[in-house]
């Protein structure tokens, strides 16, 4: 089964494994919070949400990954500082 095979896993791969599924839920509930309008929530969720898939890209060591968040992060950060 997938959890037990996640419970054998390193400490870094149970670390990876717990940032991405955070940073997933938590950017789902960033798109949910868009979705109806609850800002600035919505921000706030989907910023947590990409710098945790930008810590993961980095764990990885996935430079592709690593560029799309850090490209949102800017692009999040410039739209905030504008409003």
């Amino acid at each position: 089964m997938q959890s037990d095979t996640v419970a054998l896993a390193s400490p870094r791969k149970r670390i990876v494994f717990a940032v991405k599924w955070g940073a997933s839920i938590v950017q789902i509930m960033g798109y949910t919070a868009t979705g109806f309008g609850w800002t600035p929530w919505n921000l706030y969720l989907l910023l947590v949400g990409v710098v945790g898939w930008f810590a993961v890209g980095a764990l990885w060591n996935d430079k592709a990954l690593m560029l799309v968040h850090l490209v949102a992060l800017g692009a999040m950060i410039a739209g905030m500082a504008s409003s």
